[in-house]
């Protein structure tokens, strides 16, 4: 199926697409991580357990699409085969916690030393940095898949280096900065992405900081 922006780019991934023999293949796991699941699915899972806790109100946001093109192989089958994002998406999840207000991207890389910008939309950085100016926890939960490493960084330093690009600074962050810049997240198994912990480093550090 087709999807396309607004403006009526058709829609890439942005990472290297895989072939289809691996498309199908398990994906690698933690001792904690949930066989098979992508970054989305465990976070989807981590909300959910948070939600039933009490803990946090965190949920995906959803993508309106318009459907322009459909086809009927079968009187009870349609199949969509060509749609347009209705608008440009924002990031990927937003919600309350502690009467903060969360907002945040989830991403995924293959590469094992740098985390590139192209996985990033001017859009996204412009609506994370309205957010930061209204108050708002934002960050980027970023998982270096090889690694099976996962990270919070958090947006304002996503929004220096992205801007820096500009006067010619290099076009990804290195896993050094992410390391002494974001906070570390390790799998358990409830919830399987405990990123709260870390939000509440990110937290304490801004209190820190405005005192």
């Amino acid at each position: 199926m087709a999807f396309h922006y607004p403006n009526g780019q058709p829609y890439l991934n942005n990472e290297v697409p895989q072939s289809k023999k691996q498309a199908t293949r398990p994906k690698a796991t933690t001792l904690f991580g949930k066989r098979g699941m992508s970054l989305e699915e465990e976070l989807n899972d981590s909300n959910q357990y948070y939600r039933s806790q009490s803990m946090a109100v965190v949920y995906k946001k959803p993508t309106p699409i318009q459907i322009v093109k459909v086809d009927y192989p079968a009187r009870s089958q349609a199949v969509i085969k060509e749609a347009y994002f209705k608008q440009a998406s924002t990031t990927d999840y937003n919600g309350i916690y502690q009467g903060r207000y969360l907002d945040f991207e989830a991403k995924e890389t293959k590469n094992k030393t740098a985390f590139p910008f192209r996985n990033f939309h001017q859009h996204q950085i412009e609506h994370f940095r309205a957010c930061l100016q209204q108050g708002g926890i934002c960050f980027v939960i970023m998982k270096f898949v090889p690694l099976q490493r996962l990270f919070l960084l958090p947006a304002s330093e996503l929004i220096t280096r992205w801007d820096a690009q500009a006067d010619g600074a290099r076009k990804s962050i290195p896993l050094e900065i992410v390391i002494k810049q974001g906070y570390e997240i390790n799998y358990q198994l409830n919830p399987t992405i405990p990123y709260l912990s870390a939000v509440d480093q990110l937290i304490a550090y801004q209190v820190k900081r405005s005192n």
